[in-house]
């Protein structure tokens, strides 16, 4: 029953995504990093709320119906953004790796927390307040507002982190969110949803 409503949620918040999109299309970048957002955090509770093999297999699930999306046309918000990106596959299979390194349901949440708040904020901040600071990684386009936001979360984060699990050391909270956030300035195509999460819960987990 968990399980399904996990996915129902989902549906829910992917839906009302695709309802808003369809009235505001000029907000397309701002309603993907919205369900992103929302999803994102969403994701970083499921180990509260289900088994770690049903979290395996909605990462599956996310990577599937993705897939079918982009291909049918179901859910054109998320496919909306101009440049190519593997984003959202690679949002899936954070979620179904990342259980394969940690079972600690704060180390999975709090990499989660990395792709949904550190990175979605800092495209949010970057758009509003990067255009006059960008620079160029790879070609694509970045932002001083938009790394020190994905740097701040970061680091906020890591502190939650070690106030709720146990000291981590500032040296390393800084280090690790300093890894994080240039791992998300080099990792293009979306492909920072994958391994910045995965950076993360891997660091944490060999801590213990």
């Amino acid at each position: 029953m968990a399980l399904l409503g996990v996915m129902l949620a989902v549906a829910a918040l992917l839906l009302g995504n695709e309802l808003y999109w369809q009235r505001n299309r000029k907000s397309s970048e701002l309603s993907r990093k919205a369900v992103h957002i929302l999803v994102g955090c969403f994701v970083a509770s499921w180990p509260w709320l289900l088994d770690w093999w049903q979290i395996q297999l909605l990462g599956i699930g996310f990577i599937l119906g993705v897939t079918a999306s982009q291909y049918l046309g179901i859910f054109r918000a998320i496919h909306s953004v101009q440049r190519p990106t593997y984003g959202e596959l690679c949002f899936g299979a954070a979620v179904g790796l990342a259980p394969l390194i940690t079972h600690n349901k704060w180390m999975f949440a709090v990499a989660m927390l990395h792709m949904a708040l550190a990175d979605g904020l800092a495209a949010v901040v970057g758009v509003a307040y990067g255009r006059k600071n960008q620079y160029k990684v790879w070609g694509h386009a970045k932002s001083v507002a938009g790394s020190l936001t994905f740097f701040c979360i970061s680091v906020a984060l890591l502190a939650a982190y070690s106030m709720i699990v146990g000291p981590i050391g500032l040296g390393h909270v800084l280090a690790i969110a300093l890894a994080s956030t240039l791992l998300e300035n080099i990792a293009i195509y979306g492909l920072d949803n994958l391994f910045v999460p995965l950076l993360v819960a891997t660091v944490l987990q060999s801590r213990i």
